[in-house]
């Protein structure tokens, strides 16, 4: 991959993950409207600050869940202090995880690594653990940076995924993005 690859963001730029123009550019709602419905449990594979975490929570509602899942103490600090109170601390549950391993057991309806891939040492560990954890008819939504991933790169991301069972379909048109959503066979 690019030069940037296993590189993660770090905590001191999570502010800039959570912004007007990219809740305008990339709005959670929208994008996860087709995925996303109440009483689902849902993972954020590197939730950041929880940019797409708090939307996912309100849209499965006081019956679902959500396990917000990132490799840094401090993004997950600065999500738990955004719901700490409120109601999305019983829907959304924290969960450190180790580098390219998420580390979850829970069997979950629908997964987002959204900007999250390229910084992974290993796709297929993340593949194969994905698939191990995805119910039968569960789909993961795939988003990556073009001017982190190119195409040929894009491309080799789709074929791990299908090496580890799952099943590529068009992924929702989004500016300056590059999209897929995986399917687990039912």
């Amino acid at each position: 991959m690019s030069n940037r690859k296993n590189r993660v963001c770090p905590v001191e730029k999570a502010d800039s993950l959570d912004t007007k123009i990219r809740r305008w550019l990339q709005n959670p709602g929208k994008i996860l409207k087709p995925y996303i419905h109440e009483g689902m449990t849902a993972l954020d594979f590197g939730c950041g600050p929880g940019f797409f975490t708090i939307d996912m929570a309100k849209m499965v509602g006081k019956n679902g869940k959500i396990y917000a899942v990132d490799l840094q103490d401090g993004m997950l600090e600065k999500l738990k202090g955004k719901i700490q109170g409120t109601e999305l601390d019983d829907i959304i549950i924290l969960h450190r995880s180790e580098p390219g391993r998420i580390g979850l057991s829970v069997m979950v309806d629908f997964a987002l690594a959204f900007y999250v891939l390229h910084e992974l040492p290993s796709m297929d560990t993340f593949f194969q653990e994905v698939a191990s954890i995805l119910k039968p008819g569960g789909q993961v939504l795939i988003a990556e940076p073009p001017f982190h991933v190119n195409k040929a790169e894009f491309e080799l991301t789709i074929q791990k995924a299908k090496n580890a069972g799952l099943m590529p379909s068009e992924g929702p048109k989004l500016i300056f993005n590059r999209t897929v959503i995986l399917n687990k066979e039912r």
